[in-house]
């Protein structure tokens, strides 16, 4: 067979890291459903669940830089079947909580590791690994996953727990962990990439690539382009997690139907499928910052027009443009990280910023949706912040720089950042 022709295996592991993405960011981010029936069946109020839900992203946001070293030490498929084995468990000692402290701890925290180490923040370095020339659009594609997870799992999480409760629904996907991640983490990650992978680095970069395996963490953490992009994921999980946490409750509060209410925010979710077709074809031609810059404000908008909505026709519009820019802000973050401080450091740097940032921005948009609609009745007060942090996020994105110079005195200290 003409090699030519041959599908590039990188892309195998793509299709394999974007399932394994489905599922994470669909149990974690799409817990919506599981809101009501807990607060009921364990006497939970909303505060309550909310303060659980936020030390779970605080968790699962701890999670990244663990996994990040232990990329570093180990192997790709050995974070997968930890991260399986933990979520497993999790899963088990959850259904059969029955108080606070152990739902706490089952689900609050142990399953927000576990899924951390099958997170696509876990699965983009070995993605970037296997992509150069097309890194933009391998990842773009990783979060096509996550984006599914948003749109599948809500509604089928709903349903589920409408037929068989919260409990069985878990079980159920657990099961459905082992069948994915098993073989996947066994027979797919393979950590030997070819040196022209993806058609290599080109002459002109060869210097530059060549000149980020000398810098070190520390020297990326003195730039500002690093916070500029831990700023603009603080926004992001703010806002993702405020909506898959109470987007759901948000619109029933509303007067909206549950499965109204879970299809709105699934519609997101479907429509980002697409448009992350669409984005990924760009995120190679175009300046990352641009479309990341682009991303965050029309989120930012979103937001806005999401909690101000009173009618099903003006809810579904509003999740239909907001699902076309929804994707991409990680993406695009985690190419700029491998752009500007090479891939040797992303899986260290790229949990970290997800910690620093979007993670403690889960946690308070998780916290704040609960807390601030008991002490203020109205969600507009959460949701308001969400679209405001969306838009300075917008502001932060643009001005990043295209490259970093860094300059080395004698004692290997950072001195110069050029934009």
């Amino acid at each position: 067979m003409d090699n030519k022709k041959r599908i590039y295996y990188g892309w195998y592991i793509v299709f394999s890291a974007s399932i394994i993405t489905l599922l994470t960011m669909g149990m974690r981010m799409g817990i919506g459903p599981f809101v009501n029936p807990v607060m009921t069946d364990l006497g939970m109020s909303r505060t309550d669940l909310s303060i659980i839900i936020a030390f779970g992203m605080i968790v699962y946001g701890m999670g990244m830089p663990v996994a990040g070293l232990l990329l570093k030490s180990y192997s790709t498929r050995f974070v997968m079947l930890l991260g399986l084995a933990v979520v497993c468990l999790s899963i088990v000692w959850t259904v059969n909580s029955t108080g606070f402290i152990s739902f706490f701890l089952s689900f609050g925290v142990f399953l927000s590791l576990g899924l951390s180490f099958l997170s696509n923040i876990s699965l983009s370095p070995i993605v970037s690994k296997w992509f150069v020339r097309q890194r933009g659009k391998a990842l773009f594609y990783l979060t096509t996953g996550g984006m599914a997870g948003i749109a599948i799992m809500t509604p089928v999480e709903t349903w589920l727990i409408q037929l068989v409760g919260w409990q069985l629904t878990l079980l159920i996907f657990a099961g459905i962990f082992i069948v994915i991640v098993l073989p996947s983490a066994i027979f797919i990650m393979k950590e030997d990439v070819p040196e022209e992978a993806d058609g290599g680095v080109n002459a002109g970069n060869r210097e530059r690539v060549a000149a980020l395996e000398n810098i070190t963490w520390k020297d990326a953490l003195a730039t500002r382009a690093y916070w500029q992009i831990v700023f603009g994921l603080f926004a992001c999980g703010f806002g993702m997690n405020l909506l898959g946490s109470h987007g759901v409750p948000m619109l029933i509060d509303h007067n909206y139907e549950p499965m109204i209410a879970s299809f709105g925010v699934g519609m997101i979710g479907i429509v980002a499928i697409f448009s992350t077709l669409l984005l990924g074809q760009l995120a190679d031609r175009f300046p990352r910052k641009n479309i990341l810059s682009l991303v965050y404000f029309v989120r930012g908008l979103g937001f806005f027009g999401l909690v101000l909505s009173i009618s099903t026709w003006q809810l579904f519009l509003v999740a239909i443009v907001g699902g076309l820019v929804w994707a991409g802000s990680i993406a695009m973050s985690t190419a700029i990280l491998s752009d500007l401080y090479g891939v040797r450091l992303l899986g260290i740097l790229n949990g970290w910023a997800f910690f620093m940032g979007h993670q403690i921005g889960a946690a308070l948009g998780s916290f704040l949706g609960g807390w601030g609609y008991e002490v203020f009745d109205t969600h507009l007060f959460s949701f308001g912040i969400a679209g405001v942090l969306a838009i300075f996020a917008s502001l932060a994105s643009i001005t990043l720089p295209q490259h970093i110079s860094f300059s080395k005195k004698i004692e290997g200290e950072l001195v110069q950042e050029a934009k």
